[in-house]
């Protein structure tokens, strides 16, 4: 139970935190979150089309975000400094993130075919 809360009150406060950063004009923040947002709806996409009910929806939605997670991890490892350059404003690496993001999405949705 507080685990969970945890958690998403962590995913909360971080897209609130890059939402306000790409408002300020932060395109590092920007491109990141578009990256984000086009990795998690790709295969959200594939699951609504290839599901069988809401509920194997749903599990491959929490698959889905798993995935996207486990690809913010991996840039981490590659760039450590990452969760500080994209405030900072340095666009490569908000790039770098998006790209990974849609990338994995992409190919997390073709796995996602019965």
């Amino acid at each position: 139970g507080s685990r969970r809360g945890a958690g998403a009150v962590l995913v909360r406060g971080t897209a609130a935190r890059v939402i306000a950063l790409a408002r300020r004009g932060n395109l590092g923040a920007a491109v990141g979150l578009a990256g984000a947002i086009l990795g998690f709806g790709v295969p959200l996409a594939s699951a609504g089309q290839h599901s069988v009910s809401l509920v194997d929806m749903a599990i491959w939605g929490v698959v889905a975000m798993a995935v996207q997670i486990a690809a913010f991890v991996v840039a981490k490892m590659l760039i450590p400094s990452i969760a500080v350059d994209i405030p900072a404003n340095k666009g490569a690496q908000g790039f770098f993130l998006g790209s990974l993001s849609l990338a994995v999405g992409l190919l997390n949705a073709a796995c996602m075919s019965y």
